[in-house]
């Protein structure tokens, strides 16, 4: 099994000081185009080269009047299409830039991209802005969700053989990369990303896709709760009070910040949040870039536990709901703000939960010798800004984990020590994968794709 080959190799690997062997003069580029952030760079090193927002900002031509813009020093990419007769802005500096009218738009919905042509502005930009590569110098590996479906892998092979002219082309799942990051072949992958949660077996390799499990709850959705619940006592993280500019521009402006205040002063709180143990916590202060400092309190506490129980955003101002706040035993507390995404919020299920569903479904699909080992490799991968460096997370999902599963199951959340690399786990997977010289065989090749088409993506890349 190809698979297994190559995880007897990565086993030999030290994360932090790889011994890769590469067969190519020409090294691979790693892309991971997640809902948050595009990391880009080069098979066999620890960290990509460039990570910059998978968001853009759109203007349309009519709009565009700025004829004194130092486009040369914005770090944008200008493309002009003909459907839709837009320009569009990628990169940390030119979304920097405020700019009348611009809305800022994202490629994907769900894990899923849904705009490709913000995708490939965003791929030109990873290439050509950043990396400074021709692409059609270059294998490229890229990472997806578990959840990716067959037309968008066929199109994503149509675009890179068709449009960057790449030599060869591999697609590798978020949740097998994470593995391979780790040594381990057998594990349950945590992801908790910028636009979602999800839960994803791997065995020997491969994804047990009926058994993954995801969740709405994800960086940004706390980031939504964190700047709502500082609107509702008078805090503002950013002042864009300027005319003509958009609310997408605005929410872009204060996730910024808000996602840097997550990183900076959240933690995940080692019991259930409680509104009344936490009342009186110390103060924290956190400066904004204007110099003005703000004062943060409980909800260092109470944003993180979001993702433990995701109830703490329910709205309980209706009749309906009143006998249930009265229960002593269920600690539900309003997030001001937040009313609209209780139904969002009602559906999903915590990291516990969502973590033992999946691993009862991936054990009725598994031999039995492997169970154990399933519960003792659960990764913990955290991709988005905050969410990422988040404090004691692992902790307290290994806490709750231990409390809600079975007795005989030996429970271990295993999480790299360093957030950069937490963050980076899929990226660096895949610099691993593409520089073991094993893996050279495996991939999909322009002349297999000009024989077969985009269709056998699907055998080259299970």
């Amino acid at each position: 099994d190809q698979f297994l080959e190559l995880y007897s190799s990565v086993t030999c690997i030290d994360t932090h000081f790889w011994c890769v062997c590469v067969t190519d003069e020409v090294s691979a580029v790693v892309l991971d185009l997640g809902s948050h952030t595009c990391k880009a760079g080069y098979a066999g090193e620890d960290a990509p080269k460039a990570v910059f927002p998978s968001v853009v900002g759109s203007l349309d031509q009519m709009e565009v009047d700025e004829p004194d813009e130092p486009e040369k020093n914005s770090g944008a990419v200008l493309d002009t299409k003909s459907k839709g007769n837009r320009n569009l802005y990628v990169g940390s500096q030119a979304l920097g830039f405020r700019r009348d009218y611009m809305e800022v738009l994202s490629a994907m919905k769900d894990g899923l991209v849904v705009d490709w042509d913000i995708a490939e502005s965003i791929w030109d930009h990873a290439f050509r802005g950043c990396l400074l590569v021709d692409p059609k110098e270059h294998p490229m590996l890229l990472a997806e969700p578990s959840s990716n479906t067959q037309q968008q892998r066929e199109k994503v092979a149509e675009i890179m053989f068709e449009k960057y002219q790449v030599p060869a082309l591999f697609l590798a799942k978020n949740a097998v990369l994470t593995s391979f990051a780790s040594g381990r072949a057998t594990s349950l992958v945590v992801d908790s990303g910028g636009g979602s949660t999800t839960i994803a077996p791997v065995q020997d390799g491969y994804v047990l896709q009926k058994a993954v499990a995801t969740s709405p709850i994800g960086g940004e959705f706390l980031t939504d709760c964190l700047i709502k619940s500082l609107e509702s006592k008078g805090l503002t993280t950013v002042d864009l009070d300027f005319p003509d500019t958009t609310e997408s521009y605005k929410l872009y402006s204060q996730r910024v910040i808000a996602s840097d205040i997550k990183e900076c002063v959240c933690r995940a709180p080692d019991t259930p949040y409680d509104e009344s143990s936490y009342s009186n916590i110390p103060m924290t202060p956190y400066e904004l870039p204007d110099g003005q400092t703000i004062e943060i309190g409980a909800d260092r506490f109470k944003i993180p536990d979001v993702l433990f129980n995701p109830s703490l955003v329910q709205d309980f101002n209706n009749k309906e709901n009143s006998s249930v706040r009265a229960n002593k035993e269920l600690l539900f507390v309003t997030i001001p703000g937040m009313e609209s995404h209780a139904e969002t919020a009602a559906s999903a299920r915590g990291l516990p939960q969502m973590v033992n569903s999946a691993v009862i479904e991936s054990i009725n699909k598994c031999d039995v010798d492997i169970r154990r080992e399933l519960f003792s490799s659960i990764l913990v991968r955290v991709l988005a800004g905050g969410t990422a460096s988040m404090q004691q997370l692992k902790e307290r999902l290994e806490k709750d984990l231990l409390e809600e599963s079975p007795q005989a199951a030996r429970v271990k959340v295993l999480a790299s020590g360093n957030a950069t690399e937490r963050r980076f786990s899929v990226w660096i997977g895949g610099s691993i994968l593409a520089s073991l010289g094993s893996f050279q065989q495996m991939w999909f090749s322009k002349s297999e794709y000009e024989e077969h088409g985009a269709a056998y993506i699907q055998r080259k890349c299970p």
